[in-house]
């Protein structure tokens, strides 16, 4: 594609602030030319404030705008099938949020949509990008920690306030988010997972409401193999009384911990020892994934989060979740 790629994005909400958007205008080869909302005020505020030069209401008048090169949909993941596949329709390449869609079935018509017309489909499972995960999977490919044998994930927090005073969140409602935080937060690590790992092969899982604070389940455990080989269990609550989120790849010869969400060090324990590495995350979070997606879109180098990858994640959580049998 030629530079600069003028993007347009739709949905202007809170991952957009400082997550993503300001990625797309600070990442050589971009330019965020156009956003939109429902709602005209917003639409018209966040263009303000980001230096972004036109605005709508209408989805249409972004993805069918013959001045938007390239549409980043930002929406709750019940809208996203709608939006990406009128991308699709439209010929252009696509960025969209995490998870790529509620459920198995619609991620894999998304998938489809654009493997059909040839086009690039992004999702944003940015720590497929960013240097401290891609430190660990180093790590993992020179055989730091010997033959990979099991990894486990354990991410647990309290109900907030949100969730004790029953007010409408789209994350805990069962028609948007089956799984509750569990789709928004879990779906994270184990797309990680699969990009250090490889492939899932077989995965099982149960889930509950516990607290009856929402429609959505709130208590979820599974298990799960690698096609390499390599076992794995979770576990994620978010009823208890404290924050935790601990990951550990366990090998012959030693172990790796860190943490999905808290930017903490690196622990890695092998032959010459205990060592910790710490590498910061960039402001914006999803800036080292739009410029992979730059380095696709220019130079031909393959992303590693695409629609295939996010499909596989969407199998992996509706089985956990029980909602698919094969």
């Amino acid at each position: 594609m030629k530079s600069p790629i003028r993007g347009g994005m739709i949905g202007c909400g809170a991952v957009t602030e400082i997550k993503s958007g300001p990625a797309y205008q600070i990442t050589e080869g971009f330019r965020l030319a156009a956003v939109m909302s429902r709602t005209y005020g917003k639409a018209e505020d966040y263009a303000n404030r980001h230096g972004v030069e036109a605005f709508y209401t209408q989805a249409e008048d972004v993805i069918n705008n013959d001045d938007i090169d390239a549409v980043y949909v930002a929406t709750p993941p019940d809208s996203h099938k709608f939006y990406a596949l009128m991308v699709a329709n439209a010929v252009k390449p696509c960025c969209v949020e995490k998870p790529l869609a509620p459920s198995y079935a619609d991620s894999l018509s998304i998938h489809r949509a654009f493997e059909e017309r040839g086009i690039p489909l992004f999702v944003a499972y940015y720590r497929r990008s960013l240097p401290r995960f891609n430190e660990i999977k180093k790590a993992l490919d020179r055989g730091a920690i010997g033959e990979i044998r099991h990894i486990s994930w354990s991410l647990s927090k309290p109900a907030n306030q949100l969730d004790l005073t029953g007010e409408y969140n789209w994350r805990t409602n069962k028609e948007i988010a089956f799984g509750g935080y569990f789709d928004d937060l879990a779906s994270h690590g184990l797309d990680l997972f699969s990009y250090l790992l490889g492939d899932f092969d077989e995965v099982k899982g149960v889930g509950l409401n516990q607290q009856g604070l929402y429609s959505s389940l709130d208590a979820i455990s599974a298990c799960w193999s690698h096609k390499s080989g390599v076992t794995g269990a979770g576990n994620w609550n978010f009823g208890c009384h404290t924050r935790r989120d601990e990951v550990e790849i366990y090998g012959s010869k030693g172990h790796i911990k860190f943490s999905i969400f808290d930017e903490k060090p690196l622990t890695i324990c092998d032959a010459e020892g205990r060592h910790e590495v710490f590498i910061k995350n960039p402001d914006n979070i999803q800036l080292c994934h739009v410029q992979h997606m730059a380095d696709q879109l220019f130079d031909g180098k393959p992303h590693p989060s695409n629609g295939l990858s996010a499909t596989r994640t969407s199998w992996v959580m509706d089985k956990i979740l029980g909602r698919i049998s094969s």
